[in-house]
């Protein structure tokens, strides 16, 4: 009975022992060092949670952008493996002011000719013209499916109405959030995020060596106007299982503290609404659909009437409204030639032209070009936006247009008649923070832009090593023992004349930038070509040289020089007249250099008699 007892004890100490060391039944510490030291165990295993990614995986993921880096706009980026590649948005850019006659810039598509055979479909974050401008281009030349959201694909698909490519709807393929699916080697979930437009998307990519987080553009707005926060929960889920790489937004690497919600606009609008005793004219960039609601809101609350002005805006705030994202009624809306029924203070207009293009309809009603409205003194002008860099002197002339006509503008003297859609500093920390990758290649913005991006991932104590800087072109390869740029592919832009959606040849534009910087010299001459003399007086025509008034004295100046040209020649310049052209036409170089230090293209035109 004793030896029984005896056995009894024992086990029960073996239990105790057992639920003591067992972590499922561990309550807390005696030791206090033996607690900090566990405690830092756990601290150092959440915050290096890549530690999980098994380093053996055989195989490589390379991520090669062919857009958006080094630019503001223009974002196309592929992602590839060995058997399969997906393209992650194909947007458009805008042009430089030396580039005459160019409405856009789409991103040069050789190296996804090359690769064309295994690409398994185009991956769309969202809307944005920078994000899915190009795309109608792509399709005219080669076609796969495409995933995204619904507002996004809508949005292209009016594109593909006005490039007359309605048969390649067929290739939408239309994702739900939170559910993650099989696109060749990679499984992808669409992941809720905020930004300037609604319906934007995150991407959690898994691929054979890892998973990869690309952001999209972003804000974390926890008071966006639908309601809907962005889905930071799914961040974190990934971010615990261990992330290979993030590629992250960095527009607004250099802006301390946090980007303001984009509803602390709306009391901007209430205040400008109130004291408004005219017409309102609203302008912001057509995609921004929560900024156009907010102000139709407030116009719905202090009794106007709505008229939208703007293709691009009646068809994105249509397509919004057919598809719910927004809720308005139908009959407050009023067409153009309806506004002169109305008293001024009955009215809101909401319209493209925030960047002050001269083809939009703002600019044509400041400059009395408009067919339904005319700016007027007593309007209350709202531009809610904010110039896209190179775009600062046509805003200015624009509001210099209002102005002159009488109305008062609200433009940057309220500092929230606008709110960025990108994130600040700390919104990029918590991204940072959330998805704790092994690897990070900030994305989105100039060069400056992500090294900015690159310090604020270091002051986390990121190791710089795992931070890669890339340029358009560069090609990535991504493992979980490391990362190496693998080699360079041919990028660049096309040019654009976006009344024909059409392509202009590099050298086209080329010419015009020569033209305009260095002017023409035309010549036109007969030649007596056995007695080596000129037969009349040569015409001569000049555009962008000299002044109108000196032509008489240049004209002369050419036939001198021309007559001494005819003097000395040698006889074979004389046996062809592009030989005779090409000769001339050095002597001439040299000559007008020489007097304006300038290169015109000379253009002579020779006829032997």
């Amino acid at each position: 009975m004793e030896e029984k007892n005896q056995k009894a004890v024992v086990k029960t100490k073996k239990n105790y022992q057992q639920k003591k060391t067992d972590p499922k039944n561990f309550v807390w510490f005696k030791d206090l060092n033996k607690a900090f030291n566990e405690n830092e165990k756990i601290q150092q295993a959440r915050l290096n949670s890549h530690t999980k990614i098994d380093n053996n995986t055989k195989g490589w993921v390379r991520f090669t952008p062919l857009g958006g880096l080094d630019e503001i706009g223009g974002n196309c980026a592929v992602l590839e493996t060995e058997n399969s590649a997906i393209i992650i948005d194909c947007g458009m850019s805008f042009p430089n002011e030396d580039m005459h006659g160019v409405d856009i810039l789409i991103p040069d598509f050789s190296y996804l000719r090359e690769i064309r055979h295994k690409i398994k479909g185009l991956i769309i974050t969202h809307g944005h013209e920078d994000h899915i401008g190009a795309v109608p281009y792509l399709f005219k030349e080669m076609q796969f499916p495409i995933y995204g959201t619904s507002l996004p694909l809508a949005m292209i698909e009016n594109k593909f109405k006005e490039h007359k490519l309605l048969q390649y709807k067929s290739y939408f393929r239309s994702v739900k959030k939170r559910h993650p699916i099989q696109i060749g080697d990679f499984k992808i979930e669409w992941i809720h995020m905020t930004h300037s437009i609604i319906d934007s998307s995150s991407l959690a990519i898994q691929t054979p060596v890892g998973t990869l987080i690309h952001t999209g553009d972003f804000k974390i707005d926890h008071t966006p106007i639908d309601g809907y926060a962005p889905d930071l929960h799914r961040f974190a889920y990934y971010g615990e299982k261990g992330v290979l790489a993030l590629f992250s937004d960095s527009t607004n690497s250099y802006k301390p503290g946090i980007t303001p919600s984009e509803s602390v606009v709306g009391n901007t609008f209430d205040d400008l609404f109130l004291k408004a005793k005219g017409r309102v004219i609203m302008s912001t960039f057509s995609s921004n659909i929560h900024r156009v609601y907010q102000a139709i809101e407030r116009g719905i609350k202090h009794g106007r009437k709505v008229c939208i002005i703007g293709r691009s805006m009646e068809q994105n705030l249509n397509v919004a409204m057919d598809l719910g994202y927004i809720k308005l009624p139908r009959d407050i809306f009023i067409d153009p030639y309806e506004i002169g029924k109305y008293e001024d203070h009955e009215i809101l207009i909401v319209t493209t032209g925030s960047q002050g293009e001269s083809m939009s309809a703002l600019y044509r009603m400041a400059i009395d070009e408009h067919r339904h409205v005319k700016i007027k003194e007593g309007d209350q002008i709202v531009i809610s936006a904010k110039a896209i860099p190179g775009n600062e002197p046509t805003v200015s002339q624009l509001i210099n247009f209002l102005m002159k006509k009488g109305a008062k503008v609200a433009y940057q003297d309220f500092s929230e008649i606008h709110v960025s859609g990108h994130a600040a500093q700390e919104e990029q920390k918590l991204m940072l923070r959330l998805v704790k990758p092994k690897y990070f290649f900030p994305v989105h913005g100039e060069y400056n832009h992500l090294m900015k991006h690159r310090e604020t991932a270091m002051s986390l104590g990121m190791d710089e090593n795992n931070i890669f800087v890339m340029e358009d072109g560069e090609q990535w390869e991504i493992t979980p023992k490391r990362v190496r740029k693998v080699k360079s592919v041919k990028v660049g832009k096309i040019y654009i004349d976006n009344q024909i959606n059409e392509k202009i040849e590099t050298d086209i534009v080329l010419d015009r930038q020569k033209l305009a910087n260095e002017g023409i010299i035309m010549i036109v001459a007969q030649v007596d070509k056995q007695k080596k003399k000129l037969l009349s007086r040569p015409r001569v025509t000049t555009y962008g040289i000299i002044a109108d008034k000196e032509d008489k004295n240049f004209a002369k100046e050419m036939e001198d020089i021309l007559i001494n040209y005819i003097d000395h020649a040698k006889d074979y310049v004389y046996e062809k007249t592009r030989i005779f052209e090409n000769e001339l036409r050095n002597v001439i170089r040299k000559h007008v250099f020489r007097k304006t230090k300038k290169y015109p293209t000379i253009v002579p035109i020779v006829y032997f008699m």
